[in-house]
């Protein structure tokens, strides 16, 4: 595997395993000079969302890195206050002009909000019928969640991008999104950068002569699970995308899945509001 390996979602669309995430990367040119310099290193995929105002800087530093737009992933999602279906249709256009491509890749619910997010699920159904994006999925949506979706859908999640670190594992979540088909993918996956100095990660990041994020971003591959790292750093951009040339044995891999606590650093999906 390489920084471009990817895997194939339900509907045949592959997404690269690792992206860089650009959740509170600040709007302008810190998050364009990200971008461009995760495409510089090889990233194939970026992860932005309406909420972080910054689509504008990723699709200029798209546009200007010289990367055929064929190459790259691109992920964008609709905001809790945008659900509903005219609402999410006009949004995603909206998205979609700042940043300046034809076809997202894939397209998101952002939040589960109760009583929206079924109105939003046929908007984003019509957006894949009209070739408009390539996949559509969820964020933050639990199994129950899920099952209502899917009791009313005629087309199923391809994605559920969650909260997903060795602090919160969620391994019921993860069996269910995998036995359904939906690929699990981690925001925050290095709980950011909150609990790298954890003995376990320096312990085993020694052993492979490795730093503790990129154990913690391998662990998380060895799971299957996508990885969506944010940094605006070169250096730690550079860092989480040497995960590919080493492994965790099944003693490394336990020591860490043994972390749970089941500690969030995000919103509890049950108590999301719009």
């Amino acid at each position: 595997m390489s920084l471009t390996s990817t895997v194939r979602l339900n509907n045949g669309v592959e997404i690269p395993w690792v992206g860089l995430g650009v959740f509170k990367s600040p709007p302008g040119r810190e998050t364009e000079q990200a971008v461009r310099w995760a495409l510089e290193i090889g990233y194939r995929h970026i992860d932005t969302a309406a909420l972080y105002a910054n689509e504008s800087d990723v699709g200029r530093a798209l546009r200007d890195s010289g990367v055929p737009r064929d190459k790259v992933f691109i992920t964008t999602k609709v905001w809790n206050t945008d659900q509903g279906y005219k609402e999410t249709l006009k949004a995603f256009d909206a998205s979609r002009r700042l940043l300046d491509i034809d076809v997202v890749d894939l397209y998101l619910i952002h939040w589960p909000i109760k009583g929206k997010y079924k109105d939003t699920w046929k908007a984003l159904e019509k957006l894949l019928a009209d070739g408009k994006t390539r996949a559509i999925g969820v964020s933050n949506f639990l199994t129950h969640h899920l099952e209502d979706l899917k009791a009313g859908a005629t087309v199923q999640p391809a994605v559920n991008q969650v909260e997903f670190h060795p602090f919160l594992v969620q391994k019921e979540l993860l069996d269910y999104d995998q036995k359904a088909g939906i690929r699990h993918e981690a925001w925050s996956p290095l709980t950011r950068g909150r609990s790298l100095n954890n003995p376990v990660f320096a312990e085993i990041a020694r052993k492979h002569d490795r730093t503790p994020a990129q154990v913690v971003l391998r662990w998380h591959l060895q799971l299957g699970v996508v990885i969506i790292p944010k940094s605006v750093h070169h250096e730690r951009i550079l860092e989480n995308s040497k995960v590919f040339d080493f492994s965790l044995d099944d003693s490394d891999m336990q020591r860490i899945t043994a972390l749970d606590t089941g500690t969030r650093i995000g919103p509890h999906p049950d108590t999301m509001t719009a």
